[in-house]
């Protein structure tokens, strides 16, 4: 039996590889760039006018433990969709190492607030159905900018309204308990924003044209972390990743 599952994750494995997605252009593949452009603004003025000034009060407000076990919280919350995703990918390394981690987070990091589990070296292996995809031999597609979500492509959208649709905690949780992990996946993002604001602001509010420089910074950051492009050539081509510590 145990010889039957090791060939049958050969096989997976094979014709996953086989199926790799191809090389995306050097230039951005942008047909409704009018249509992006309009939506930029939209998502540009309701940062100005919302997520930048709320981001700010986030961050002055709760002290920095309360802030980080928001951040692990959430965190814990995106681990059974990775778990799935590794599986879906033929990567039983990272959703093994996803697995664990999530146990013991839940159980010693009393339900995700802590993170012993990155102590004992188990980092989180970060993926989602969008990278799927890409494993599965579907092209990124035309680069899209979606409301409220900003960049994107029409690969990883689809991606991310079946990681939204199919998150097994959303599906498992019960009413009043799915809408508090919502809250705090809202307030990690909100400590992002805060802690990143220099970075974000001059790319939003300080370049010459933000919608191409958000354009560009996604499309470089997307592609490298899908191995699509190496460290040595995101450095040439001035890659910056917003959210990179």
């Amino acid at each position: 039996m145990l010889h039957k599952k090791g060939t049958l994750g050969v096989i997976v494995s094979l014709l996953v590889s086989a199926c790799a997605a191809p090389q995306p252009a050097a230039a951005p593949y942008d047909p409704y760039e009018g249509t992006n452009r309009a939506m930029h603004a939209v998502n540009r003025g309701i940062d100005r006018a919302l997520v930048r000034p709320t981001s700010k009060v986030y961050g002055f407000a709760l002290p920095k433990p309360a802030k980080l076990g928001i951040s692990n919280f959430a965190g814990n919350l995106d681990l059974p969709g990775d778990v799935v995703n590794g599986i879906l990918q033929g990567d039983g390394e990272a959703a093994a190492n996803n697995t664990l981690r999530f146990a013991l987070n839940s159980t010693l990091g009393l339900a995700g607030l802590f993170d012993p589990a990155s102590a004992l070296g188990l980092t989180h292996d970060k993926t989602d159905f969008g990278e799927t995809l890409h494993v599965w031999g579907m092209a990124e597609g035309p680069y899209v900018e979606l409301p409220g979500l900003g960049p994107s492509t029409v690969r990883d959208t689809l991606g991310t309204v079946v990681d939204i649709a199919a998150n097994p905690v959303s599906l498992i949780l019960p009413t009043p308990e799915k809408y508090y992990a919502t809250a705090t996946k809202v307030g990690s993002r909100l400590g992002d924003r805060d802690r990143f604001a220099e970075t974000i602001d001059s790319v939003l509010y300080d370049s010459a044209d933000s919608y191409a420089q958000a354009r560009l910074l996604y499309l470089q950051n997307r592609r490298f972390e899908l191995g699509q492009t190496s460290a040595d050539t995101a450095a040439s081509d001035d890659f910056i990743d917003p959210y990179a510590e």
